[in-house]
């Protein structure tokens, strides 16, 4: 099995590279949802699961208690949610770091940015419409396109 890669600093992370930065395939990391409560990433409009970093460490976690520490699923559900309900640190091994302390509280809210002046949100939402116009003629696109293959 590969060595987990340091997880890089962004907020979201598609399916696949959390696939890469963990070395967990992504039916694994689908199963895993369904068998652990405390990982449940996002799907945004499109369907597509939105992982964010605090995901990513999760299934690090998870990952380190099954492969590594020989836990099976049941075991690595009641010993996730004992660290995580008892706000102890986890210890995750990435490949090419040294032990990263992942602190199990929920990460603190970020203050809502200031207010913008109208016209800023006129233009925001007149980006919207048109980006939202702009879907609804791709994805018409696609059916027609899907019809004559």
């Amino acid at each position: 099995m590969q060595l987990a890669k340091a997880i890089p600093d962004k907020l979201f992370f598609k399916i696949g590279e959390v696939g890469e930065i963990t070395g967990i395939q992504a039916h694994v990391l689908r199963y895993w949802e369904t068998e652990f409560a405390q990982l449940a990433p996002q799907k945004n409009r499109a369907g597509q699961r939105v992982y964010r970093r605090r995901d990513v460490e999760i299934v690090l976690r998870i990952r380190q208690l099954l492969y590594e520490e020989g836990f099976t699923i049941a075991g690595a559900k009641k010993k996730l949610a004992q660290e995580m309900r008892g706000g102890t640190k986890l210890k995750v091994v990435t490949g090419d770091t040294a032990p990263e302390e992942i602190v199990s509280e929920p990460h603190e809210i970020p203050p809502p940015p200031p207010a913008h002046p109208p016209e800023f949100r006129q233009m925001i939402s007149r980006i919207r419409r048109d980006l939202e116009q702009l879907l609804t003629m791709l994805n018409q696109n696609d059916i027609r396109g899907s019809v004559h293959h």
